[in-house]
């Protein structure tokens, strides 16, 4: 199957919304989530990173900025977020790369990357799209390498106030708990994990959470 023949959810859910997509995710807090993620990790400044569900390119522009001697790659299966990603990167001065393409279905070879990111991209996947992801982030990663995964996150429970119960209402949100985002890591093969912290999006209706996983310090040898 083609990439223009696969289906995908949108960065903003539908394509009418993709032009607030950005003033939305600042205002509710997802860009300063970013942020603090990236000012709890050492660089050492020429890494090789990829960030898969790039959408419009906020994050990749975010990361080049602060790490120009990076070879930063962007990856998503919406074209229209990349158009916008693109002109991103030009109006901000920094160059880095794009592609068009499926987390759970990386065209890189084997131990590419020395990082790689997911920012609020994993609760739009599917339970088996979302071990396909992680093992081929496993796949692509140098021995060692990390992964840093910044998403919403659930409760074990349904209990709280109503917008908590709303997100344990949708099916993908609530395979979005500590315990399951943990379990998926450990099956994907990944050496070791750990939830890293959270932070209040949305106004304190909702928390975004920080998980750190590291690839086998030994290659793989996959193709």
């Amino acid at each position: 199957m083609s990439k223009a023949q696969r289906s995908y959810l949108p960065a903003a859910g539908r394509d009418l919304f993709l032009p607030v997509y950005d003033l939305t995710a600042k205002v509710l807090g997802a860009d300063r989530a970013r942020q603090v993620l990236l000012d709890q990790i050492h660089f050492r400044g020429e890494e090789h990173v990829l960030d898969i569900g790039c959408g419009t390119g906020t994050f990749a522009v975010l990361l080049k900025r602060r790490l120009p001697a990076a070879q930063i790659i962007g990856l998503d299966p919406d074209p229209k977020a990349l158009a916008r990603a693109k002109s991103k990167a030009e109006q901000a001065g920094v160059s880095l790369r794009f592609d068009q393409g499926f987390a759970d279905a990386l065209e890189y070879p084997a131990e590419t990357f020395d990082t790689v990111f997911s920012s609020f991209m994993f609760h739009h996947l599917h339970s088996n799209n979302r071990e396909k992801t992680l093992r081929e982030v496993v796949r692509v990663l140098k021995p060692g390498g990390t992964f840093y995964l910044l998403d919403f996150e659930t409760s074990e429970s349904s209990s709280g106030h109503g917008f908590f119960r709303l997100f344990h209402a949708n099916e993908r949100m609530r395979d979005n708990s500590e315990s399951r985002i943990l379990a998926l890591m450990d099956d994907a093969g990944f050496a070791d994990r750990e939830k890293m912290g959270t932070r209040p999006v949305l106004f304190g209706l909702a928390r975004a959470a920080y998980f750190r996983a590291v690839a086998p310090a030994v290659g793989r040898g996959q193709a």
